[in-house]
């Protein structure tokens, strides 16, 4: 009997030195005054607004280099895409996207004959909400026909993106 209570007292000995140093700095967290609490965050607030004021530092450059020059909506006809094997349908749906684009937004790839090494070729840029947008149903089903927006900034790049309301 004896050394069961020893044990039982041990036991919450063990327990108190356990808890002891959590239950401390809990007591002092409460015992803290809102207005200690305030103090705290305001030394936190200024570190968080700096670093929201660098990142929108940052995406302002971003947003000047993307200037839209001209912007454009079409209905690209894909129907073409089926003659071939069903196997190859929406890669050469991307393919006939592209072909539309270069095409109608005057994109002109490097020729060989040309030695303008200084300009950067424009490029075309196709969105991930459009290439989900074909490929939704497989590599068998490309959509007979796809409605996009190109936008063509300064530089002379063509991002297409899904046409607004698709």
């Amino acid at each position: 009997m004896e050394q069961e209570a020893k044990n039982e007292d041990s036991k919450t000995e063990e327990k108190e030195e356990l808890t002891g140093p959590v239950e401390e700095e809990l007591e002092a967290a409460l015992k803290e005054t809102p207005e200690e609490m305030a103090e705290e965050t305001k030394e936190e607030l200024p570190a968080a607004e700096e670093k929201q004021e660098a990142k929108t530092k940052k995406e302002k450059p971003k947003e000047k280099e993307e200037e839209i020059v001209e912007e454009r909506i079409y209905t690209v006809p894909l129907g073409k895409a089926w003659i071939m094997p069903p196997h190859k349908r929406t890669a050469r749906a991307v393919r006939i996207l592209r072909a539309f684009i270069i095409k109608n937004m005057k994109l002109e790839a490097k020729k060989e004959g040309e030695t303008e090494e200084e300009q950067e070729p424009s490029r075309l840029i196709i969105s991930n909400e459009v290439n989900e947008r074909m490929w939704t149903r497989g590599v068998e089903k490309p959509p007979r026909k796809i409605r996009i927006r190109a936008a063509k900034d300064k530089e002379g790049n063509v991002t297409v993106h899904l046409a607004e309301g698709d």
